[in-house]
């Protein structure tokens, strides 16, 4: 069973202010007019219809003036998701029109309804991307999503070169034939103290020797 009702108070769904609605009766009396949302269709009442239509066209100029403010202040925002990607960078899903009013509210203060956030391609790349808000039937807005990777970007060591490797690549090691030289020397040192001609000196006398064996 319907019944007729004149609406007090703006109802998502059903009407505004000074609205002339049909609904279940028990709907009517059981939520509507105990709440003072809705008076009952009379003569009497009717009388209230102007009263009401100056509240509705006052509610909605300033819900029209607050949105824009709205929109004009979202628009110079950067809102930051964080979401978690595979070691190529792909995300696990997609960004939703949830985790944007959660992250406004996180972030800025701001509570928006989530259905107001509007996604034409569901988000799935890092980056920054421009969505549109549906904040009035009047008024839309536009609000840059970057969106971050919550995985840590893992990066490979360098190779480790050993230490010798890097000198044998590089210069020689002066000190290394240093310490050739000095053992050389040292060599020499003791066989003329033992004694022992030096190998130029033995090589020239055998030559002298075998010049004197020709000429006699």
């Amino acid at each position: 069973m319907k019944t007729q009702v004149i609406l007090t108070s703006n109802i998502v769904g059903l009407g505004g202010e000074s609205d002339q609605v049909k609904v279940a009766a028990g709907y009517a009396r059981n939520y509507l007019l105990p709440q003072g949302l809705a008076i009952p269709l009379t003569h009497a009442n009717k009388r209230r219809l102007e009263v009401l239509g100056q509240r509705r066209a006052e509610r909605e100029a300033h819900e029209y003036n607050a949105m824009s403010e709205l929109a004009k202040s979202l628009s110079k925002l950067v809102c930051q998701v964080k979401v978690k990607t595979g070691e190529d960078g792909k995300l696990f899903g997609a960004v939703t029109t949830g985790m944007i009013a959660d992250e406004l509210k996180h972030q800025f203060d701001v509570s928006l309804d989530k259905k107001k956030i509007y996604i034409e391609d569901p988000i799935r790349t890092l980056g920054d991307h421009e969505i549109e808000l549906h904040l009035h039937p009047e008024v839309k807005g536009k609000l840059q999503v970057r969106v971050e990777s919550t995985t840590p970007v893992t990066v490979p060591p360098p190779e480790a070169i050993p230490p010798e490797t890097k000198r044998e690549e590089g210069r020689p090691d002066r000190r290394g034939r240093r310490d050739s030289d000095k053992g050389e020397a040292g060599e020499a040192k003791g066989r003329m103290a033992k004694g022992e001609k030096p190998a130029k000196a033995d090589k020239a006398a055998k030559v002298e020797k075998s010049k004197a064996g020709k000429a006699g």
